[in-house]
This record gives structure tokens, C-alpha cells and sequence, in this order.
């Protein structure tokens, strides 16, 4: 279908690539463990995960800043918890969570096979709204960084996926065209719906449950990706 329009293909990394909730349940559990919170893992999960999700979305829409999403999406859980933690050390857990969750390297199943799969045939690129001090990391323990020729993320451009100022930033930084150029990711809104505002194909790699967009090339395993590509 892309075969021959496509010299680009750029990836979004968590939730697409890098398994984001996998990777920080292994987080959360090394740091209670490592400070004794008297919690039980899933059902701190169980509610922190929808805050997280709406936590990204306000910072997504500038609504709140990096600092105080870190706080929030804590504080929000343990009080939906009925657990009474102190500003200080839930400041401490944000710190440590930040610290240790680039050291684990949980991948979707087929990251490696696609990503070797597709270097030979074109030019990949990474497209992030994670924060920047851990993206690097992630790439890098994941073994993933030598894939990738621009690595862009929102702090760097000063705008957030789906501003289309990130989206013409990197495909500046990559020297190339929106109607050369896929953007695959695991958002609708962020990077399907930002990236056809400046004219890039996408592909919806559709790991949330989104409810699947009309006329959207929607795909559930990135070994799929071989189908148009």
C-alpha cells in the first residue's frame, strides 16, 4: 500500500515500541519494595493507570507542566486509594520512578523483527512527547537507538504531538516530505489525527482499545506492519 510513496517512517515510543505499562509496573514495584509502601501493586495499578492516562493528556494540551504531572498522577492514586502519603515522599517516589523506569527494556512483541525488517527499505525516525532525560535511555537499554537516525521529542521542539509544530519540525530534521512520510503510533489524537494535519500517512498501531477511526489503517501487531510496508 506505502511501498512506493514511503521514504520515512517515523515511530511514536511508548505505548508503540516500548511497552510503557509493562515497564512501569516493574518500576513501581521495585520502588515500593525498595521503601516498604504497604500497597498492593494491581490495585494501585488498577487506579493509577486511567489517572496517568488523563494526567498525559492535560500535559498534552498544556493544561498542566512535567513537575506537576510527576506529582499528580501519585497523589491522585493514593488518595483514590484512601492512603495518606505525605507531599514529600510522594515528591521522592515521582524522583525515583523517573530514575529507574528507562532500566527496564520491555518491547511489543515483533519491535525488533519490524525495525530490522524495515531499515534496509527506509529512513526511521522516532516522534515523542515523552520526557526527554529518559527517551535516550529508553532507546539505548532497550537496544534500540542504533534503528533510529532522528530521535525528536517535545521538550526539544517546545510543543507536544498533536501541536503540527512537532510534526514539521521532524520532518525538517529529517529532510523530508509529509507525502514521503508515515507516522505510526498508538494514539488517535496525538499521532494519527497531529500527523494528517500536515499531510503524513499514518498508520494507527492500536494497542489502547481505541474505537478504530473510518478510512484509518488500523493495525493490532506490529508484524502487520509488513502488509503496507
Amino acid at each position: 500500500m506505502y511501498r512506493e510513496l514511503i521514504t520515512d517512517v517515523f515511530f511514536d515510543l511508548d505505548h508503540t515500541l516500548w511497552d510503557f505499562e509493562k515497564n512501569s509496573a516493574l518500576t513501581y514495584r521495585k520502588i515500593f519494595d525498595k521503601h516498604k509502601v504497604n500497597v498492593d501493586l494491581n490495585s494501585f495499578l488498577v487506579c493509577y493507570i486511567p489517572i496517568n492516562h488523563e494526567c498525559w493528556k492535560l500535559y498534552r494540551e498544556d493544561k498542566i507542566g512535567k513537575e506537576y504531572l510527576r506529582y499528580v498522577r501519585l497523589k491522585s492514586t493514593f488518595d483514590k486509594l484512601g492512603m495518606i502519603v505525605s507531599d514529600e515522599f510522594i515528591n521522592l517516589l515521582a524522583d525515583e520512578y523517573i530514575a529507574y523506569l528507562s532500566t527496564f527494556s520491555n518491547l511489543f512483541d515483533g519491535t525488533f523483527e519490524i525495525l530490522k525488517y524495515l531499515q534496509p527499505k527506509y529512513r526511521l525516525h522516532i516522534i515523542t512527547n515523552g520526557f526527554q532525560e529518559v527517551q535516550n535511555f529508553k532507546l539505548k537499554n532497550s537496544m534500540i537507538d542504533h534503528y533510529f537516525e532522528c530521535v525528536i521529542n517535545s521538550e526539544m521542539v517546545g510543543v507536544k504531538k498533536p501541536n503540527p509544530l512537532i510534526f514539521e519540525y521532524s520532518l525538517e530534521k529529517a529532510n523530508t516530505l509529509p507525502q514521503k512520510s508515515l507516522m505510526i503510533g498508538d494514539s488517535l489524537e496525538a499521532d494519527i489525527l497531529g500527523a494528517k494535519k500536515v499531510g503524513m500517512h499514518t498508520i494507527h498501531f492500536n494497542t489502547n482499545n481505541e474505537e478504530e477511526l473510518a478510512n484509518e489503517v488500523t493495525i493490532y501487531s506490529l508484524n502487520d506492519l509488513k502488509k503496507y510496508l
